[in-house]
């Protein structure tokens, strides 16, 4: 399985709602650092399959996203462009 998709589309799709799903080759979004596309390369319901599916095939640098109802990635949180500079009184 290889389908290409913009992940919002993902979230949408009956095919893989309620499962975990393995993305390879994905663009993310440079604000939020969330996967905005990617290749589907496989999907389970059961996380502890697709990852032994993943690991057997080589396949150890996707992203795994649980795709659920309209919320496939939510973040309450925006990260900065850069970390903020140590300083000696932030040990």
């Amino acid at each position: 399985m290889r389908i290409r998709t913009a992940c919002p589309a993902l979230a949408k799709c009956e095919q893989f709602n309620g499962m975990w799903v393995a993305l390879d080759g994905c663009r993310y979004d440079p604000n939020t650092r969330q996967p905005v596309e990617g290749d589907v390369v496989d999907a389970d319901e059961d996380l502890a399959e697709l990852c032994a599916r993943m690991r057997e095939t080589g396949r150890s640098s996707c992203t795994i996203l649980l795709c659920d109802d309209d919320v496939l990635v939510e973040s309450s949180r925006t990260w900065p462009a850069q970390p903020p500079a140590r300083t000696a009184d932030s040990r």
